[in-house]
C-alpha cells in the first residue's frame, strides 16, 4: 500500500499546496487525486504569482480580461475563481462521499483587509457567491481583527478557512471565534452545518529558530508546537460546549497542518507529514513534499491526544532563549505582512504581464 494511502487511512486528509492552470489542463491534478489520495487543495497569492509570471497558461484570459476592461484585484480574482473552479469541480464527488467534510479548495480575501474585519466579511460573502462552488473556503487570517470577521463570515454561512495560526493559543482563538458563530446561527434557527478548517503553521517556527539553539533542539520546535495544537484540538472536540453545538448538528472545524515543506536543508524532506500524522486532521503539502512522501514515506508515531513530550520540549527551548509566546506573535505579524508584500507583487506581476501582452499585440 502506497504511503499517501495509509496516511489517507489513518484518516488525516492529504491536501496539496498548490494550483496552476498547467496542474488542471495536464490531468496532473486529476492523477494526484487518483495515485497519491489527494483530497483537496489550498492555494495563496505567492502560488498564483510563481504560475502566472511562470508560464504562458494565463495569457490568453488576461488578455480577454483586459479588453473587457478589468485590472488590478477583479482581473485576478476572476483568474483564480476560474482555477478554483475546476479544481472544486475534480473534488466535487469526495466532497459528496464525504458529506462535505473533504474535497476543499480555498481561496484567499485579500490580505490588505488582514486588520480590517468589516471589509473581510463583505469581500468573503462575495467571493464565496462569485465561485459558485459549495466546496470552496475563503481565507481569512487569524489574527485579533480576524477573529471577528470569521465570526461573521461563519455566520452568514460562508466556509472559512483559518490561515496564518502559529500557536495552541492562536487556534483557541479561531475554534472559538467559529463556534460563535455556529452558536449564533443555532439560536437564529439556521442550518449550523457551515464547515471551516484552521490552519497551522508549522515548519515557520523551526526555521526562525535555526542556528539560534542547540543541535539536538534544531527542528523540534514546530512539532511540539503543533503536539499542543492537538491536544488542544481534542479538548475542544470533548468540551461541553462543542457537544451542545455538535447535537445541534454543527460540524466541527478541521485542524489542519500548513507550512509542512521541510526549510532545513540536512532535515528529513517528509519531516512535517512523518511527524504530524493524526486522525482527524488535514495535511496540505508542497508539491514537491507530496511527491517525496508518495515515494519514500513512511507513518510515524501518531501524535498523542495528550501532548506527549510537547512541554518539556518547550520549556528545553526557553532554557535556551526562545519566548515562543512572544515568537507566535512576531511569526504571526510577519506572516500577515509577508502575505501583503506577495499580494502586492501579484498584482504587479498581473499589471505588467498585461502591459507585456499589449505590447506583444
Amino acid at each position: 500500500m502506497k504511503p499517501t494511502q495509509k496516511l489517507h487511512d489513518l484518516g488525516q486528509s492529504l491536501w496539496l499546496d498548490n494550483i496552476t492552470r498547467g496542474l488542471l489542463t495536464s490531468g496532473t491534478l486529476r492523477r494526484y487525486i487518483d495515485d497519491f489520495s489527494v483530497t483537496g487543495l489550498t492555494s495563496n497569492p505567492s502560488i498564483f504569482d510563481d504560475a502566472i509570471r511562470n508560464s504562458t497558461f494565463y495569457d490568453d484570459a488576461i488578455r480577454q480580461k483586459r479588453k473587457e476592461g478589468k485590472s488590478g484585484e477583479a482581473l485576478f480574482f476572476e483568474l483564480a475563481i476560474e482555477d478554483l473552479r475546476q479544481a472544486a469541480d475534480l473534488f466535487r464527488p469526495i466532497h459528496n462521499a464525504t458529506a462535505g467534510m473533504d474535497g476543499w479548495v480555498s481561496l484567499e480575501v485579500s490580505p490588505s483587509l488582514a486588520y480590517d474585519a468589516t471589509s473581510t466579511v463583505k469581500e468573503a460573502v462575495h467571493l464565496h457567491a462569485q465561485a459558485q462552488r459549495p466546496n470552496l473556503f475563503i481565507k481569512i487570517p487569524g489574527t485579533r481583527e480576524g477573529r471577528t470577521a470569521i465570526e461573521e463570515a461563519i455566520f452568514a454561512g460562508v466556509p472559512v478557512n483559518v490561515t496564518l495560526l502559529f500557536s495552541p493559543e492562536h487556534y483557541i482563538g479561531a475554534a472559538e471565534a467559529y463556534l460563535r458563530g455556529v452558536e449564533r446561527r443555532i439560536a437564529a434557527g439556521l442550518d449550523p452545518k457551515v464547515r471551516s478548517v484552521a490552519s497551522m503553521f508549522i515548519s515557520r517556527w523551526d526555521k526562525a529558530v535555526m542556528g539560534k539553539v542547540p543541535k539536538k533542539l534544531q527542528d523540534r520546535l514546530g512539532i511540539a508546537i503543533a503536539k499542543l495544537t492537538y491536544k488542544a484540538y481534542r479538548d475542544l472536540l470533548a468540551s461541553p460546549r462543542w457537544l451542545h453545538a455538535a447535537s445541534a448538528g454543527a460540524t466541527p472545524q478541521r485542524l489542519l497542518w500548513a507550512s509542512t515543506g521541510t526549510k532545513d536543508p540536512k532535515a528529513s524532506d517528509i519531516l512535517y507529514i512523518k511527524g504530524l500524522a493524526a486522525p482527524d486532521t488535514i495535511n496540505t503539502m508542497p508539491e514537491k513534499t507530496l511527491l517525496a512522501f508518495a515515494d519514500h514515506g513512511a507513518l510515524g508515531e501518531v501524535l498523542p491526544e495528550d501532548a506527549g513530550d510537547a512541554q518539556s520540549v518547550i520549556d528545553a527551548f526557553s532554557k535556551a532563549g526562545v519566548d515562543h509566546e512572544q515568537l507566535s506573535a512576531d511569526l504571526q505579524r510577519e506572516g500577515a505582512d509577508s502575505f501583503v508584500e506577495s499580494w502586492k507583487d501579484l498584482l504587479s506581476c498581473i499589471e505588467s504581464k498585461s502591459t507585456t501582452l499589449k505590447a506583444a499585440g
